[in-house]
């Protein structure tokens, strides 16, 4: 019987988040249960919010293969098509080199980038309690721009590599040596922040637009793999922020020792 009301079309994705959600639920009421042999509080309160994040990842699952996966491939191969980048009617793809020919593409790579990081509920649930815990010294504000920065810049990145058709380990590489480098002389208190910074970015909102977006590239521009080129945007995504928020603290720091000696007494010899 559910075998049969599962291969109707409506209910496959609620019936397929059941499949994956049915271990953590295995995992906590085992613990609860079996290891600390403890009832659980709340119950029929618990039930329904697993009822809800049911409901939730399912049509949040349809609404990515219906809508986002579609708008953002729609988005690169209208970016890419011949007439828009003002090819010859043979559609002669432009050599590598002729970067500011795909400069719209670019331009929406850094946007969309900036915008799914501002509206990503991760970070802002981690800006919330840097700010708390730091007594303030940490602005939300300032760490969701500061990452959302990093991932444009990354995600636009990205977007030139498969264009470029360079290979994606020369990019990642250099990005976190100069990672390396920039924890020595970043801040203590903000190295670990900005680490979980590049974590958070690849979360619900991001990873959907960007995962299309760089499979619609690869898939629109001759030459490149959608298996080879059109993955590896969201390592941009995760490594650029880091660089930023450590970025950003320095600057900072920077700024308020500037201040403090600015505004402090010279000293009477």
């Amino acid at each position: 019987m559910i075998e049969a009301i599962c291969t109707i079309d409506r209910i496959v994705p609620i019936c397929a988040t059941v499949d994956d959600v049915l271990p953590i639920i295995g995992i906590l009421v085992g613990f609860q249960v079996l290891v600390l042999r403890r009832s659980i509080p709340n119950l029929a309160q618990v039930l329904l919010g697993f009822v809800l994040v049911l409901l939730g990842l399912a049509f949040f699952i349809e609404g990515l293969e219906r809508a986002l996966f579609p708008l953002g491939k729609l988005m690169a191969e209208q970016l890419t098509a011949p007439e828009f980048l003002g090819l010859d009617a043979s559609g002669t793809a432009p050599p590598a080199a002729d970067w500011h020919t795909y400069l719209w593409v670019y331009l929406f790579a850094f946007a969309i980038g900036f915008a799914t990081t501002i509206a990503e509920p991760s970070l802002i649930a981690v800006a919330i309690k840097a700010n708390e815990v730091s007594a303030g010294a940490v602005a939300i504000w300032g760490l969701r721009i500061a990452v959302a920065i990093g991932v444009a810049i990354g995600i636009t990145l990205g977007a030139y590599r498969i264009i470029s058709g360079t290979p994606l380990h020369y990019y990642i590489i250099t990005g976190y040596v100069f990672v390396v480098i920039q924890t020595v002389f970043a801040p203590k208190s903000i190295v670990a922040l900005a680490y979980d910074s590049g974590g958070v970015t690849t979360s619900t909102v991001t990873v959907p637009l960007v995962a299309a977006l760089g499979l619609g590239l690869s898939s629109s521009i001759p030459g490149r793999n959608p298996l080879l080129d059109g993955f590896g945007l969201i390592a941009f995504a995760s490594l650029f922020p880091m660089i930023t928020v450590m970025g950003y603290a320095q600057l900072s720091t920077w700024y308020a020792g500037r201040r403090s000696r600015r505004l402090s007494p010279p000293s009477e010899d």
